[in-house]
C-alpha cells in the first residue's frame, strides 16, 4: 500500500479516540498538541486522560463505543487492541466519510501515524508504511539524536530574517539561502552566539548593506 506524507492543520478540527488506556492517552496528547477539539470514548480512563478531563481539556463519554458515535467528527483515532472494535469503527467510518486510524492494525486504517520528532517548529516524520513499527521507533531514535537542539534556535532566526526582508521588499533566492545555512551558522547557534549568527546569515544572503543602510 502507497502512502502520501502530509502535515494537516487540526486546530479546532473535531476528533474522536475510541479507549482510554495507555495508546489512547499517547494519541489524546499528540492531538491536544496540534490543538485540536478531542472527545474520549471509554468506560476507563488512565489517570493522564482523567487529569486532562480534570483540567477541561478533553471531553469523555463513558461508555463503550457504539455504531453511530462518529457523526460530528472529522477524525477518529480508534485506540483499542479489540480488533472487533477497530473493525466496526473502520466501518462507520467508511460510511461516513470520516478518516480513521486503527493503532497497530493497518487493514482498518485510512492514514497511518508516522513516527515523529521535534525540536520546535521543526517537524520530522518517518514511516515504514505499516510494515514495522518497531523499525520506525528505531529510525524515531536515530532522528532524535540527529536532530540537536540548535535546530529549533536555527529555525527561528530563518524565521525571523526572512519576515523581516519580506517587510523590507528584499529578495533572496533559493540558491543562496542554501550556502547561507552553512556549518559555522550552526556552530554559532550551538556556542549560543545568536546576534554573531545572525550577522553570518546576513553576510551569507548577502543583504548586510541593504539593512544597514535601511536602518
Amino acid at each position: 500500500m502507497a502512502y502520501y506524507p502530509v502535515f494537516i492543520e487540526m486546530a479546532g478540527r473535531r476528533i474522536l479516540v475510541v479507549g482510554g488506556g495507555n495508546v489512547a492517552e499517547g494519541k489524546v496528547q499528540g492531538l491536544l498538541n496540534a490543538e485540536a477539539d478531542v472527545t474520549v470514548i471509554s468506560p476507563d480512563l488512565t489517570p493522564a486522560l482523567r487529569t486532562l478531563l480534570d483540567a477541561g481539556q478533553i471531553r469523555h463519554i463513558e461508555r463503550e463505543y457504539q455504531d453511530g458515535d462518529l457523526e460530528g467528527y472529522e477524525v477518529c483515532m480508534s485506540a483499542t487492541d479489540d480488533g472487533a472494535v477497530n473493525a466496526a469503527v473502520a466501518a462507520e467510518g467508511k460510511r461516513r466519510r470520516v478518516w480513521v486510524n486503527a493503532a497497530d492494525d493497518p487493514a482498518y486504517c485510512d492514514f497511518i501515524l508516522p513516527a515523529v520528532v521535534r525540536q520546535g517548529p521543526v517537524v520530522v516524520a518517518a514511516s515504514t508504511g505499516g510494515a514495522s513499527p518497531a523499525l520506525a521507533r528505531r529510525l524515531r531514535e536515530e532522528l532524535t539524536d540527529f536532530l540537536s537542539e540548535d535546530y529549533a534556535d536555527l529555525a527561528a532566526l530563518l524565521s525571523g530574517v526572512r519576515a523581516e526582508l519580506r517587510q523590507r521588499g528584499i529578495s533572496v533566492d533559493s540558491e543562496t539561502w542554501n550556502r547561507a545555512i552553512d556549518g559555522q551558522l550552526r556552530k554559532l547557534l550551538v556556542q549560543r552566539r545568536a546576534e554573531e549568527a545572525r550577522e553570518h546569515l546576513l553576510r551569507g544572503l548577502g543583504v548586510s548593506e541593504a539593512l544597514a543602510r535601511e536602518a
